[in-house]
């Protein structure tokens, strides 16, 4: 559409930012009414599925949806220093890498909104890569919202697709 606008020019921590200040409020409003494990069960599944379309969405814009064309497209999380990446491995199949700095963790911890950031940032990792391409995995066993010191990227392409 002509009228779109390119949320990518606000960056992405910005966004979850914005989009947590809206949240957080209405969560607890809805968790008080329904039960807040309930809304965040609800939330987490909207989530999900919104990371899903958007990893689709993803590959359709660069025409690809191989493990090098998504490593190629990190820099988009990275933007304005909100991610430091310590690149492991990188190859065909797999890209292994560490963040060793999360200021999205940081904005989550600042707001007090901890357990809703993880739903907002975290559960989205596995399910952008499975939008993206079905054969890429992530294996991931810690963050640094959850107070690790890395969050461990272990991505593989199951079939070294070039879809």
């Amino acid at each position: 559409m002509s009228g779109d606008i390119d949320l990518n020019e606000v960056g992405i921590l910005r966004r979850r930012e914005i989009e947590a200040r809206i949240l957080a409020p209405i969560v607890d409003a809805l968790g008080e009414e329904f039960g807040r494990d309930k809304v965040l069960e609800v939330v987490r599944k909207v989530i999900v599925k919104i990371a899903q379309t958007q990893g689709r969405e993803l590959a359709e814009r660069l025409g690809r949806s191989d493990l090098d064309s998504f490593a190629g497209s990190l820099g988009t999380w990275s933007k304005d220093g909100a991610l430091e990446l310590r690149i492991l491995n990188r190859d065909a199949k797999s890209l292994d890498f560490d963040v060793t700095g999360c200021k999205y963790a940081a904005m989550y911890r600042g707001l007090g909104i901890e357990e809703l950031g993880g739903i907002l940032s975290c559960s989205r990792d596995a399910a952008f890569v499975e939008g993206f391409n079905e054969n890429i995995t992530l294996a991931r066993t810690q963050t640094i919202l959850q107070g690790a010191p890395v969050c461990d990227f272990r991505f593989n392409d199951t079939q070294g697709s070039s879809a």
